[in-house]
């Protein structure tokens, strides 16, 4: 997935950022713990070029970037990833707004792992994290007000991370754009 610009770091989002890598490097240890001759069998990911499509095109009054994928193999597992950009207007404190979907179907530990972690809800002065349902799938949210940040994860098809950033929108915003993305037809998509 892309990485954000500086003005987006904050510490709740790099403790967030942190706990999904580590979840995901201790699911690649127990996989590799595993007896060398048993067979690990896992679906393949899909190509990046069937998930470009899912990406949404700008919303009036708003810009787009090129979208981008790549499917790559990481020691043994694909992953798939698609990402795009989005602005209204110029300037630091500009709307902005980024669209990344990641197939996991190569780690389905992860899956289980990443989404367990969604359960935790807090809030505080700075800012909230909750889990959410979109169109009966899990998902998690979060914002970070002095930053003007928020952003949405949601598990489509048990292998499917979609997630929605916005910067310097009001968190309601994340309903808007989620609604642009054809859940069910990327919940098809193999």
């Amino acid at each position: 997935m892309k990485k954000p610009t500086p003005n987006h770091s904050s510490a709740s989002r790099i403790a967030a950022r942190f706990t999904i890598v580590a979840l995901g490097l201790l699911v690649t240890l127990a996989l590799e713990s595993r007896a060398q001759n048993e067979p690990i069998l896992v679906p393949d990911v899909v190509d990046y070029a069937k998930l470009l499509p899912i990406l949404p095109d700008a919303p009036s009054g708003w810009t787009a970037d090129k979208a981008e994928g790549s499917t790559t193999d990481v020691g043994g597992f694909k992953i798939t990833n698609v990402h795009r950009d989005y602005r209204k207007g110029e300037g630091s404190t500009a709307p902005t707004a980024s669209i990344s979907i990641l197939d996991s179907a190569a780690n389905p530990d992860y899956v289980t792992a990443t989404s367990a972690a969604w359960k935790l809800n807090s809030e505080t002065m700075e800012g909230y994290s909750k889990s959410v349902t979109i169109d009966d799938n899990p998902g998690f949210e979060a914002y970070e007000k002095e930053q003007k940040h928020t952003s949405l994860w949601v598990m489509i098809a048990k292998r499917y991370f979609v997630e929605i950033e916005l910067q310097n929108q009001d968190p309601k915003e994340l309903q808007e754009w989620v609604k642009r993305i054809d859940l069910k037809k990327l919940a098809v998509i193999k």
